[in-house]
């Protein structure tokens, strides 16, 4: 569920040295947001390092954590005795990176597996270190443990039925809690905790002003020192530089991700504080080493890199091989054009259902289809984004063609839903409602595992209401009605961005994308990130109706774009676990476009079977019979147990924007996102600016986080 709090600033700016603020908003600006689970979407877990290479990147993160972001020298020399790549690559790896190495020395280094650097210690680190830890709880694992369990109990939306006090923010309330704190003595022997806790400073940059002096880090490694506590609580930093990212998206601003930081130094001042002189002692020596650890992590890979090079060198040969021998192919004239994002995931079915059609043509474009939108669903009790993170919505996409009596209903529905669950959860009545109801679950537990109770959409709603609900672009985020003219410039925008502004076929599919599995926290992630986590069948609905609307198709005259009345759009949602697409509102489609829409169904049945065979040696299915094959898949998304009912994006390696046809008949195995762009039709280039800065960085986050 999305938590939201109130933004909290604990203490002006002015209170603390300008230097020691500039040094953490540089630590808290390294670590990248994560979205809630129920909008989760791929993010490039080194976004605010970007103006560093990987490599660079990589050195720091060894140093400081002794996290790895290079594969064991033992993968690399498996591939390059499999022929992934050769000799060649190695040496315009070397020539491309200035490293000093020869290609003997490379060669040589695959020949044994790298020895771990050292990493940076912290005072846990330092106090741990003359510990019996075969005995005893380290006293980084028990304050990470600690640290996250609070933050679990604070940032809980409801779900718990007690929590802590929030007054005052994060820091303030872990300082209440850290008060009365037993655990520190009792379970790690902590003498003099309780003092030093009641020294605590009252506000987190107080506290950070206290610790970093009485600590000693000089101004020099203040910045990275910080990010290596951070990253200590990497889920909960995530969380709280989400929080950020939503405030500043919004125009204002969180603080929480300080909090977090100012508690986990706190931690670092109070063992310091309750130490005996040898701590300190030691704890000098540590950071005296940090400089020497640095030098080592970075050193230990430089070569390394030179291996992933000539891996990335030797796929990047192929891909250009495959698109260069279609730089001759041009665009023809379709019968049936079919819009998916441009999702990897898509790249299959795409060539599957282009295979003997060459009258079909497809095209890749972002899956939100260029709408900035939040949507509403009838009676629920807040809007949700579906569009990039990136971005902030601009209008509101609600559910029309219901009854009036549609909003009350679903809220009663979810009110007593809630009710329910209070029951089930409640620390007294949960042992009578396992004793007098748990029987009764046996027969709806037996159907969810045998797919007879297929999951809706939207909870709260009867299927039949969500059969009949029609997402519909209505307003502003402000709320004002849009003007025709607002509705045509959004429709011509999303037209030139998939360069699709003339010779339109008589069918145009704009086609979503989801994913279908039961059990599974991260569902959100196989949904489609360009709609912020949630499928993409809103997105597409609505944009079909807006361009179907013979009031914009006028208005779009006037821009130079002529869609004939003889064209007709046609919502659909691509499920990536099945290779199954589903099509929307052909309720309103008029009798002389029958024909064409049960041609496409007909195509999309092929190619989802088509699909799903080239899928099934990854998915570890062995039966080539199409209709066990499709049983197969299905299972899978019914599987209680099954984590991977598909693998997503995984294995993606390339962003290509160019016409489709200069790889149509090529073969990128699911491995690259496809943005349709024509030059020739883009003046002054405002739409290759637009699909560097939206689909472009997209993709890029979502190549970093599977790499990751």
């Amino acid at each position: 569920m999305t938590t939201r709090h109130a933004t909290v600033t604990t203490e002006p700016r002015t209170s603390m040295s300008i230097a020691l603020g500039d040094k953490i908003s540089g630590a808290c600006d390294r670590i990248a947001p994560t979205w809630p689970l129920d909008q989760f979407i791929a993010v490039n877990p080194f976004w605010g390092m970007t103006q560093r290479s990987l490599p660079e990147v990589a050195g720091d993160l060894l140093a400081v954590s002794g996290a790895k972001l290079i594969m064991p020298r033992s993968w690399y020399r498996q591939a390059l005795e499999q022929g992934r790549f050769g000799d060649e690559h190695v040496l315009r790896a070397i020539e491309q990176s200035g490293a000093k190495a020869t290609l003997a020395e490379v060669r040589t280094l695959l020949e044994c597996d790298a020895l771990a650097p050292p990493k940076r210690a912290r005072l846990a680190d330092v106090v741990d270190a003359a510990r019996d830890l075969e005995h005893v709880v380290s006293w980084r694992d028990f304050v990470t443990n600690s640290v996250s369990q609070f933050c679990a109990a604070y940032f809980d939306d409801g779900q718990a039925s007690f929590g802590p006090d929030r007054e005052g923010g994060l820091y303030a309330s872990w300082r209440r809690q850290a008060l009365g704190d037993k655990a520190p003595a009792l379970l790690m022997g902590l003498r003099g905790y309780g003092e030093a806790a009641r020294s605590l400073p009252p506000t987190s940059r107080e506290m950070a002003e206290h610790a970093i002096s009485e600590l000693g880090v000089s101004e020099g490694e203040v910045e990275t020192y910080l990010w290596s506590l951070l990253l200590d609580q990497n889920g909960w930093a995530s969380w709280c530089a989400y929080r950020r990212w939503m405030a500043r998206l919004g125009g204002t601003d969180d603080d929480t991700i300080v909090d977090l930081l100012a508690i986990r130094l706190a931690w670092e001042w109070l063992l310091h504080r309750t130490g005996d002189g040898g701590v300190a002692g030691r704890w000098r020596l540590a950071m005296a080493s940090w400089s020497r650890v640095d030098v080592a992590a970075k050193a230990s890979q430089v070569d390394d890199w030179i291996l992933q090079r000539a891996m990335e060198l030797a796929w990047q040969d192929t891909l250009l091989c495959k698109v260069s021998a279609g730089l001759d192919h041009e665009r023809k004239e379709a019968s049936i054009q079919a819009v998916f994002c441009i999702d990897v995931r898509s790249e299959v079915l795409r060539r599957a259902l282009e295979f003997e059609n060459p009258d079909l043509q497809t095209l890749g474009f972002a899956g939100f289809f260029g709408l900035p939108v939040e949507y509403r669903a009838v009676g629920a009790p807040e809007a949700r984004p579906q569009l990039p993170g990136l971005l902030a919505p601009r209008f509101v996409v609600t559910d029309t063609g219901l009854e009036a009596t549609a909003e009350p209903e679903r809220r009663h529905r979810l009110d007593l839903a809630n009710r329910w669950r209070q029951f089930k959860t409640g620390a007294v009545s949960t042992f009578a409602f396992v004793e007098a109801m748990g029987l009764a679950y046996a027969g709806e537990l037996v159907a969810e595992s045998l797919g007879k109770r297929p999951s809706v959409g939207e909870p709260g709603l009867s299927r039949e209401v969500a059969a009949r609900r029609k997402p519909r672009l209505t307003a502003s985020v402000g709320g004002d009605a849009l003007s025709l003219e607002a509705r045509r410039d959004l429709a011509a925008g999303m037209l030139r961005a998939m360069s699709l502004t003339h010779d339109f076929a008589r069918v145009v599919l704009l086609a979503g994308h989801g994913s279908e599995t039961r059990n599974n926290p991260h569902a959100a992630g196989l949904d489609c990130g360009a709609c912020c986590g949630q499928t993409g069948e809103v997105n597409a609905r609505a944009a079909v109706a807006l361009l179907n609307d013979s009031e914009v198709r006028e208005g779009l005259v006037s821009l130079g774009i002529l869609v004939p009345e003889s064209t007709r759009f046609v919502a659909g949602l691509h499920n990536t676990t099945t290779d199954d697409v589903a099509l929307f509102d052909l309720d309103e489609l008029p009798t002389t476009h029958e024909r064409d829409v049960a041609e496409l169904r007909a195509r999309l049945v092929e190619a989802g079977a088509r699909a799903r065979a080239e899928r099934a040696t990854r998915l570890g299915i062995k039966t080539t019979i199409p209709s066990e094959l499709h049983d197969a898949v299905r299972a899978r998304t019914r599987d209680w147990a099954q984590v991977r009912a598909e693998w997503g994006l995984a294995n993606n390696a390339a962003f290509v924007v160019a016409p489709r046809e200069h790889c149509r008949e090529s073969n990128l195995e699911g491995r690259a996102f496809l943005h349709e762009y024509r030059f020739e039709e883009d003046e002054g280039f405002a739409v290759l600016e637009l699909i560097m800065t939206a689909p472009m960085v997209v993709a890029h986050w979502i190549n970093l986080q599977y790499y990751a």
